[in-house]
């Protein structure tokens, strides 16, 4: 009976295999401790998180999710054009430290919003392509053929506030590399052929549209709109921290870029159930294809946000009114197709 009082209390162990190779961020169960070389981050259902250092036991409350993160360093390479997928940039990279004068941190948001119960090197390295072949597709950053050595430090001086305003992530490494051993075009496209020929095709045909908007309507849905509803106040909260001129023509356009992009944070968060045309008044399957649609293209005009920031947070003056031109654009696609998310009926969004 003695025994049974005295044994020691065992917590549970968590399943992390992998963590820190394969993966960079996995579930972590109540009641045990964080491991060492590791941290913890905690989200709610409304996007606030906090942390928790290594050896730290967990206490998850209700509603909140947990994650074991390992904050690397990872190695990858990536493709910045992809028509040439030979040329690549070999990455080194590791999840941002605390920053005490941010109230949440970046990669934390990621967590909260995009992130499901776990996180891949995989995944996250292929996000990272995806915002760095945007952003030069775009112009916001530019890597030009026999790139010289100030056009290399302008290149990387973009690319590292692009990621860590986007994702969180610090660059800790970032060389040109030739990939042509591993990486073709030809290669490629055979690899994205065999992919549509072992998809379903029979599914695709039944929803009557592309092989490459095939999508479910419900989940893409939630998932543009949770990012909308999470990410919007932060990027807000950016621009209005965004140092600008003196300038009275430049004040008055920052403080209605401001006030437009906060009837766009309002708008999302009353937006109306996907299924809904009205209470108690169903929505046809149609219409539901077309409200996914205009919140999957929100949410790329929200990418488009994050990589301003990273623009503006360089302080780039000679280029603000071009940037904010281009910030004025992004505000109005978002309250374009949140709009249009809203509406019962309209157009539909390519």
């Amino acid at each position: 009976m003695l025994k049974m009082f005295t044994r020691p209390f065992r917590q549970p162990r968590p399943d992390l295999a992998g963590l820190g190779t394969a993966w960079i961020a996995l579930p972590l169960p109540d009641g045990c401790s964080v491991p060492a070389g590791c941290f913890a981050v905690l989200a709610g259902a409304d996007g606030r998180s906090r942390r928790l250092s290594e050896g730290v036991r967990v206490a998850i409350l209700p509603g909140e999710r947990a994650w074991c993160v390992h904050p690397g360093p990872y190695a990858c390479a990536l493709l910045p054009f992809a028509a040439a997928p030979e040329i690549g940039l070999r990455v080194a990279f590791a999840i941002d430290t605390p920053d005490p004068r941010a109230a949440q941190q970046r990669f934390d948001l990621f967590l909260a919003s995009e992130a499901g119960e776990r996180v891949g090197l995989e995944a996250m390295v292929a996000a990272l392509e995806a915002a760095l072949q945007d952003a030069l597709a775009q112009g916001a950053l530019e890597l030009p053929p026999c790139t010289g050595f100030d056009e290399w430090n302008a290149f990387r001086s973009g690319f590292n506030q692009l990621l860590y305003t986007r994702f969180g992530v610090m660059v800790d490494d970032c060389v040109p590399a030739d990939l042509g051993a591993t990486h073709s075009l030809a290669g490629q496209l055979s690899a994205r052929l065999a992919q549509q020929q072992e998809a379903q095709p029979g599914l695709r045909a039944a929803a009557g549209v592309p092989a490459q908007e095939a999508f479910d309507p419900a989940r893409e849905d939630a998932r543009a709109l949770r990012r909308l509803f999470l990410e919007l106040p932060a990027v807000l909260c950016g621009l209005r921290l965004a140092v600008m001129p003196a300038d009275c023509a430049i004040f008055r356009r920052h403080q209605d870029l401001l006030r437009r992009l906060d009837l766009v944070s309002l708008s999302v968060g009353t937006m109306p159930a996907l299924e809904l045309a009205a209470p108690g008044q169903p929505l046809d399957g149609a219409g539901q294809l077309r409200r996914a649609r205009h919140s999957r293209r929100a949410a790329a005009a929200l990418d488009e946000a994050w990589a301003l920031l990273a623009r503006l947070e360089l302080g780039e003056a000679a280029l603000l009114p071009v940037l904010l031109g281009e910030a004025e654009r992004i505000v109005a696609n978002l309250a374009s197709d949140c709009a249009a998310r809203r509406a019962v009926d309209g157009g539909e969004a390519p």
